[in-house]
């Protein structure tokens, strides 16, 4: 008998979610990709006028600012917000710093230029409690400080006019400086700088990661419709940002994260879809068929991925800082809404315009599916010895975190700014005239009445002792609040303000002057805030809440990749090697910023510290991205595994079919996260640079190599589930391939 090979006749084409309901796609991601597929009209327009709608909102009402007194943790926090009480009006703080390099304070030049500085702000009728009494330690700077009049939250709307009076004074007076800073003109620098920043990133982000998925499509219109899905879902969450910010009042740099995270993650999602639609295409499948099988393979994988996000995220919540609810909010609003359009719009649009997606073909970059020989040939290198590549992956993530175990973690600087803006300039002068003048210590003494005699004795004696140690410096300024239940001590303090010297003097005040001077007299309470004692506090504060953020996280994740995957050990390698990728972040991380090694490339300046906020916020961000591509893998991996394969050639094939997919969206996320390493904080530098190398570490080191040695030398125990753990439901990793693989495979008779 001879063996000839012939094709099966035709399958007959048909709609797959027209089947009847018991045989329609088995999960929620190709059931919601289902019904907007047959009512796309609905789906697109609906997805539209919820995106004008959102937007309208946020432009007419508005996003709610967090409050100043809103930010502190432990004894800092506490007295502000005793200080924000205390009946004290609420002004605006400016000063005006006068200097010569030559002159000293009591020459007749300086003492006139005093003069007519104090003249020229009283002479605009929109200032208050003017002081020129502070002389420098050296003589050649004096500082006339001031409140502005009327309501802090519109100073800004009115410093200009004493600013020009300012700059009448430096004209009449060219051999001095005569320059202003404070609340209100720092504030209005710090708005301008920011705005400019959101304004030069949304140009260049869009551009940039456009012109990734051009090369990574081929076709122009495949590379714009993520693209538009990711900004509509921008725009959305600002709409839900306005609103929810009534409840969680929103930071300055929320928007600029929800900006970074729409782009990456509304990016990768279509690209999860986009990659997997084509591909099917190219292996036989009709359009209606190839949508269903992107839907349900890659539409679950997007679920999952959103959820993991989500979830890490809201683990910042039990930090209870207001910086971190208002990152964590933007970020699960623009995720969740990513992810809605991708499975939601997406499948609608896709049902409707077909095989046009190709539209645009560019000549050269264009294939409708990737031949991975690069990646077959890579990963034919580490699974040859799998174990080796472990050993070796393993020990390059563990040498980039060894840094981390010196992480040292501050308030960010106003100083380290990297833009140049008059108040600003002025603003490091004055620190560097004034020591902690800029940004002083403040005690807050709270008693029945601090203006009696003994109480008064104690202040002086604080003022007198604090100078005498060297930790506090003049000028020292005591205000009492109108019915005297609260004094409130300015000076300032030794160090920058977030080095140790700083830190240093914060504990000597607190643990030995304080105590032994004020605390206790009349019954009173003395509590001691500032930029350096927030910082003690609150990293004090971060070091008892992450162990409860790392434990939700770490937990609900484990417990939602056991539920997806039916796996004990998948679930436990991937805690393990997400874990390894954050590691070696924050050792890059410690090794760029703290030690200023990249300070020429990044152009900042070294504090010699990481912002205390971006470690947790990186651990639990990275923690949902890495989770994104590694859900993605696995899935492909489990759904081989499932069809019957081997481990090993599910490992393979799982790898090398998303290679090309994770390609793509790691070089989307680490160009649109690295451009923020170009903005003016050096805190979202370090955000920038922290997700840009870690997605490249979990994209090559950890999915190329780690994950697929470890799945191998792990060969069945990948998938084992105890017995007590049987009740777990079976979740469906993709629609039968059967049909696809009929019209593709010739049959042997």
């Amino acid at each position: 008998m001879t063996t000839s090979t012939v094709l099966p006749p035709p399958l007959p084409r048909q709609d797959p979610y027209a089947r009847p309901r018991h045989q329609r796609p088995g999960n929620l991601a190709a059931r919601i990709a289902g019904w907007s597929a047959r009512h796309r009209t609905i789906a697109i327009v609906g997805w539209l006028l919820f995106v004008v709608v959102a937007t309208a909102f946020s432009a007419v009402f508005g996003t709610v600012q967090a409050a100043d007194g809103s930010y502190g943790h432990g004894e800092s926090g506490r007295a502000s917000e005793l200080i924000a009480s205390a009946g004290f009006p609420d002004r605006a703080g400016e000063m005006v710093l006068i200097h010569s390099d030559d002159l000293l304070a009591e020459s007749p030049t300086f003492t006139k230029a005093v003069t007519a500085t104090v003249s020229a702000v009283e002479g605009t009728g929109r200032v208050e409690n003017v002081r020129a009494d502070a002389i420098s330690a050296d003589r050649h700077s004096a500082l006339v400080t001031f409140d502005l009049s009327g309501p802090a939250d519109t100073a800004v709307d009115r410093v200009d006019a004493v600013r020009d009076a300012v700059a009448v004074v430096q004209r009449e007076f060219p051999d001095l400086l005569v320059a202003q800073t404070g609340d209100a003109s720092l504030d209005q620098s710090l708005n301008e700088i920011l705005a400019g920043d959101m304004h030069r990133l949304s140009l260049l982000s869009i551009p940039v990661t456009l012109g990734i998925l051009i090369v990574a499509f081929g076709a122009l219109l495949a590379a714009v419709l993520p693209m538009g899905l990711a900004l509509t879902a921008f725009l959305a969450s600002l709409g839900l940002l306005a609103a929810a910010s009534r409840l969680v009042p929103t930071v300055n740099t929320t928007m600029h994260l929800m900006l970074l995270m729409g782009l990456a993650v509304g990016v990768d999602y279509c690209l999860f879809y986009l990659r997997r639609e084509r591909e099917e295409r190219a292996r036989g499948a009709d359009p209606e068929r190839a949508l269903a099988i992107a839907a349900a393979t890659s539409g679950r994988a997007v679920l999952i991925s959103a959820l993991t996000v989500i979830i890490a995220t809201s683990g910042m919540f039990l930090t209870r800082d207001t910086v971190f609810a208002s990152l964590a909010t933007g970020t699960i609003l623009v995720v969740a809404i990513a992810a809605l359009g991708s499975l939601t719009v997406l499948p609608a649009v896709l049902s409707k315009i077909g095989d046009r997606i190709d539209l645009g073909r560019v000549p050269g970059l264009y294939r409708r599916k990737a031949d991975g020989r690069g990646w077959a040939r890579f990963l034919d290198l580490v699974l040859r010895r799998p174990g080796l590549s472990a050993i070796l992956a393993t020990v390059a993530l563990v040498a980039l975190a060894a840094p981390a175990l010196g992480m040292r973690t501050a308030e960010e600087d106003i100083t380290t700014l990297q833009a140049s803006a008059p108040a600003l300039d002025t603003f490091v002068k004055v620190g560097a005239a004034f020591p902690g003048g800029g940004d002083p210590a403040v005690l807050a003494v709270r008693a029945d009445d601090v203006t009696t005699p003994a109480l008064t004795a104690a202040i002086g004696r604080f003022r007198s002792e604090a100078l005498a140690t060297g930790a506090l410096h003049e000028p020292v300024t005591v205000e009492i609040n109108p019915d005297r239940t609260l004094a409130v001590v300015s000076a300032g303090l030794s160090g920058t303000g977030i080095d140790t010297v700083s830190e240093q003097a914060v504990r000597a005040l607190r643990e030995d002057v304080i105590p032994r001077t004020v605390n206790g007299v009349d019954g009173a309470e003395a509590l001691l805030t500032g930029q350096a004692a927030a910082s003690v506090d609150y990293n004090d504060a971060m070091g008892r809440s992450a162990p409860l953020v790392f434990g939700f996280v770490l937990g609900l994740a484990f417990l939602l990749l056991l539920v997806s995957f039916r796996s004990l050990v998948v679930a436990l390698t991937a805690i393990v090697l997400n874990l390894l990728s954050v590691a070696a972040a924050y050792g890059l991380l410690v090794l760029v910023f703290q030690h200023g090694w990249g300070e020429r490339v990044l152009d900042f300046e070294s504090a010699g510290a990481v912002t205390n906020w971006v470690p947790l916020f990186l651990f639990v961000i990275l923690f949902g991205l890495s989770m994104d591509y590694h859900v993605f893998v696995l899935s492909r991996i489990r759904e081989g595994y499932d069809r019957g394969w081997p481990n090993k050639l599910a490992v393979s094939r799982g790898i090398r079919g998303t290679a090309g997919t994770i390609t793509s969206a790691a070089l989307v996320m680490v160009a649109v996260f690295g451009l923020f390493t170009t903005g003016s904080l050096v805190s979202m530098k370090e955000l920038g640079f922290g997700l840009a190398v870690a997605v490249l570490i979990d994209a090559t080191i950890v999915r190329a190599v780690l994950l697929p040695s470890v799945m191998v030398l792990l060969r069945e125990r990948n998938w084992y589930l105890p017995g007590w753990l049987a009740w777990l439901p079976a979740l469906s990793h993709g629609e039968a391939h059967d049909d696809v693989d009929r019209v593709r495979q010739p049959v042997e008779v």
